[in-house]
């Protein structure tokens, strides 16, 4: 039986960058497997044609598929729009909706591409890291949040940081089992020396621990962690944090892979139902100049393979032709070096499907 996708293109780069990962997976129908595709609007795309980020059309599509494969939302142009019709809300609210608490970034460097990060091709060569960010509570989501007066007369603005004890739990029972299959190391980034929100996930943390003898635990202080990154990425396996820091760190290593165009992402809920997405952005500036790096994508695509479908081989699959395309020499634009081949972001995703045939 053939399993149904989702696909939420949304804006910018989005439908480019989607319709490249959909060929890719369409391209293993001859390898046998399945899968049906339909699309829904998300984002500003949405905004437009049925005034609402995430229309009630969309969200029930969702529903019904096995997983979502997402591109990008949001736009300048909507930046002066009140927060509940900006078009970030629409993933939110899938977020939420589908309690998808367990954000899955790896950030790896292939090495071809060892040379195009910022940092010394020596600090990055072999680079394998898989940050754990919790993506349903934290300052995201906690209430009271707004902009109000105060009593002197000033504007002030507030938002609330919190966890309960379950919902640092889960996920660190989610980074647990993940270092287990790993290099059994976890560092877990809070700020318990100023935060009692992260004190108190440093304690769960460690009550969790006690289930997993042979992982190694340690605890890293968010702006020290963001300093070890670019000093020494290497010592670190797994990384576990709320979501705010692990918004800011997981987009700070992909940096070190060269480009934020090659990390994807997973979003699982307890039921491994998840929502597969690039880290970057909708690059508005760039769309539909066929400039885009698809690679995250399809990346994301192969994670969806491998975490929702059970499809592991497929994903392999999809993995090893990337590799063999940028062993090729194929680059994008955000990733070119001297020697390379320079080509589009169609041309990429043709290449790609040339590898896996």
């Amino acid at each position: 039986m053939a399993c149904a996708i989702a696909v939420l293109a949304g804006d910018g780069i989005g439908p480019e960058i989607c319709a490249v990962a959909v060929q890719v997976l369409e391209a293993l129908r001859d390898q046998g497997l399945e899968l049906v595709f339909n699309e829904a609007p998300v984002g500003g795309a949405a905004l437009e044609a049925h005034n609402d980020p995430l229309p009630p059309a969309t969200l029930a599509l969702c529903e019904q598929s096995d997983a979502i494969l997402f591109g990008a939302v949001g736009a300048p142009r909507y930046d002066a729009l009140p927060r509940p019709k900006r078009p970030e809300q629409g993933l939110l609210r899938l977020r939420k909706h589908f309690d998808l608490f367990a954000n899955l970034r790896p950030a790896t460097v292939f090495p071809e591409l060892a040379h195009a990060s910022t940092l010394k091709p020596e600090v990055v060569s072999g680079l394998d890291l898989l940050i754990l960010r919790e993506l349903t509570s934290d300052i995201y989501f906690g209430q009271p949040r707004g902009i109000h007066t105060n009593a002197q007369g000033l504007r002030e603005g507030f938002d609330t940081m919190r966890y309960n004890e379950e919902e640092v739990r889960r996920i660190a029972h989610v980074a647990f089992k993940a270092a287990q299959r790993r290099r059994r190391t976890l560092c877990s980034v809070d700020k318990a020396n100023v935060l009692e929100t992260t004190q108190l996930w440093r304690d769960v943390v460690e009550e969790v621990a006690g289930g997993y003898p042979e992982v190694k635990l340690t605890h890293m202080y968010v702006d020290n962690a963001a300093m070890q990154l670019v000093r020494d990425p290497q010592q670190f396996d797994v990384i576990v944090t709320g979501n705010m820091f692990g918004d800011i760190l997981s987009d700070e290593a992909s940096m070190l892979t060269g480009s934020i165009g090659m990390l994807p992402s997973a979003s699982l809920n307890a039921r491994n139902f998840g929502l597969y997405e690039p880290i970057h952005g909708s690059a508005p500036g760039i769309a539909g100049r066929d400039e885009a790096n698809p690679l995250a994508t399809i990346l994301s695509a192969a994670m969806m393979l491998r975490y929702s479908l059970e499809e592991a081989a497929h994903a392999d699959r999809i993995e090893h032709a990337v590799r063999k395309v940028l062993g090729q020499g194929y680059r994008t634009a955000d990733i070119q070096e001297p020697g390379c081949r320079v080509v589009g972001t169609a041309e990429m995703g043709r290449a790609v499907i040339a590898a896996l045939n």
